[in-house]
């Protein structure tokens, strides 16, 4: 069996830098979108943050009220309140003295013009817009599409198992719930991520970590983003 490294991820709005890491060292992203929305203090499914002259911010997407345990593939977008305009009108006015504001704005612009009704396909809209910017070509598959079975460990090795991989590339994150028995049986190395913020310039004061990739596009422009992403792997044990 060919070596294959896969990484699997809820379909996150606008995601950090730490994110788009992990597609360096991989060959498959598998996006968990069957699995239940979230939407708490926690959860990154439908927000993220910017920097502002006061502090962090949130860039929020609206989204229809629905049931608890209601997947994040069935969440509908609400239109009927303007967050839209409101979410470009906080990017504009808090990056708008940013360097590369004009190469990086009509992009997101463009992303926030789509049309799309879920949650979940506006998200991914926006992470194959901040792969394209990085340069981050990773072949992706819906979760969805492999109808996965199983809660919490066991799920995600059936998911491994079901597109062949022979490694997992997890997030720190996943570590309060991790089993490793599952892993061992099904012979699925797992490697943990070393993410390592980058500091960069930045508007605002003093550097603040963890928001949303479009800082450093904003900030340092397409080109300049792609070398300081790849930048953080040096290093790193994966």
């Amino acid at each position: 069996m060919q070596p294959k490294t896969v990484v699997i991820h809820q379909p996150d709005f606008l995601p950090y830098l730490g994110f788009f890491q992990r597609f360096l060292s991989a060959d498959l992203y598998v996006v968990l979108d069957q699995v239940q929305f979230l939407n708490n203090s926690k959860s990154w499914h439908n927000r993220d943050k910017i920097k502002t002259p006061t502090g962090e911010a949130w860039l929020t997407v609206s989204v229809q009220r629905a049931p608890r345990g209601t997947r994040i593939n069935e969440v509908l977008l609400a239109d009927a309140v303007d967050w839209r305009r409101k979410n470009l009108n906080l990017i504009f006015q808090n990056y708008r003295k940013a360097p590369f504001i004009d190469e990086i704005y009509p992009l997101i612009e463009q992303l926030y013009a789509a049309s799309e009704g879920r949650l979940a396909d506006f998200n991914l809209r926006s992470i194959r817009l901040l792969q394209e910017l990085f340069d981050l070509q990773i072949e992706t598959v819906l979760a969805s599409e492999l109808k996965p079975e199983g809660k919490s460990n066991d799920l995600l090795v059936d998911i491994l198992q079901k597109v062949g991989a022979t490694r997992y590339l997890s997030g720190l994150g996943a570590r309060a719930y991790f089993d490793p028995e599952p892993y061992r049986r099904a012979g699925v190395e797992v490697a943990w991520q070393d993410f390592q913020h980058p500091v960069y310039p930045q508007l605002h004061g003093s550097f603040v970590p963890f928001l949303s990739s479009i800082d450093l596009l904003f900030n340092c422009g397409m080109e300049e983003s792609r070398l300081i992403l790849r930048k953080t792997l040096k290093g790193a044990a994966y």
